[in-house]
């Protein structure tokens, strides 16, 4: 059946690092539809008909029908009866929307907004939580579901932070400059006294790990307490201050090509990216880093710099 061999693949790729919550998803309801209609083969048909019963977006249509064309590219290296849907014709090139760079003036009001949050009896936290969470993410570029899975214990004695089970699987390390440190022990200090036996840094009102989507809410209400950005028709995203991050580390680098390989390679590990491919997008995103540290960073994109 279907269903085994979805099993199957998705514990052979997880056992190489990969989460795939959505894609074992998918192709368990993939193999339950496949059997409602009489198919113990992968069909290409079958393929199209589900990703467009189960799609509301042509973005979602294509990469369902891309992960099947994966799993059936699996079965098919055991059994040739199995067909590979025609994913690529439905490809569609996408666009990442360009980041909001926060200016350092920028940032420091809307941490100011965040410190001025009205602090309540259920919740005595709360403004130092945003404050903490909004200027860890601005002062080391963790994504946000990285900085919420922080617990208490990931906080090293020697000023580093350990990220646990990234986005890609991996674990790594990021040193804290003295002065975030400073006011990590500071929140520290504070959320001992408040933040009952859960071990995750960051808390709800409820004393439970704080979710993504309230961190995001509150993010927007400090910006319009900040008044950041009010007249753009896009509101800037809280992953738009580890883009503020990284832009502002690559305006520091130096012109000459060998220091900007070190520079660059330096910041795609602390930011904990798969390839630095995804670091090289931040200068085409960002017109002030063009020129020279371009140059040269394309080339180790392409792997011709020494």
């Amino acid at each position: 059946m279907l269903i085994d061999g979805a099993y199957r693949y998705i514990e052979l790729r997880r056992s190489f690092g990969f989460k795939l919550r959505k894609t074992s998803a998918h192709l368990a309801s993939f193999a339950e539809y496949a059997a409602s209609v009489g198919d113990v083969h992968v069909r290409n048909n079958t393929a199209l008909a589900w990703a467009a019963a189960t799609s509301s977006t042509q973005d979602s249509y294509y990469r369902r029908l891309q992960e099947l064309a994966l799993f059936a590219r699996f079965l098919r290296a055991e059994d040739a009866g199995h067909e590979v849907p025609q994913h690529h014709l439905f490809y569609r090139p996408r666009s990442r929307p360009a980041p909001y760079i926060f200016s350092t003036e920028e940032v420091a009001r809307m941490l100011t907004a965040a410190r001025e949050l009205r602090a309540t009896r259920l919740n005595p936290l709360k403004p130092h939580t945003y404050e903490m969470l909004f200027g860890l993410i601005a002062a080391t570029g963790l994504r946000i579901s990285e900085a919420l899975k922080l617990r208490l214990d990931d906080v090293l004695a020697d000023g580093v932070l350990h990220i646990r089970a990234t986005k890609f699987n991996k674990n790594r390390l990021v040193p804290l400059h003295p002065s975030v440190m400073a006011k990590l022990d500071a929140y520290l200090d504070v959320r001992q006294r408040y933040g009952g036996l859960e071990s995750r840094l960051f808390l709800t009102e409820c004393g439970q790990p704080l979710p993504n989507s309230t961190a995001r809410h509150v993010f927007h209400g400090v910006l319009r307490r900040a008044g950041i950005a009010t007249d753009r028709p896009r509101r800037p995203r809280l992953h738009d201050l580890r883009h503020t991050f990284a832009t502002r580390v690559l305006e520091q680098c130096a012109a000459g090509r060998e220091e900007v390989a070190r520079d660059f390679v330096a910041l795609s590990t602390y930011l904990g990216h798969g390839h630095i491919k995804h670091t090289y997008w931040y200068l085409g995103a960002t017109p002030e880093l063009m020129g020279d540290i371009a140059a040269a960073a394309e080339m180790l994109a392409l792997g011709r710099c020494a």
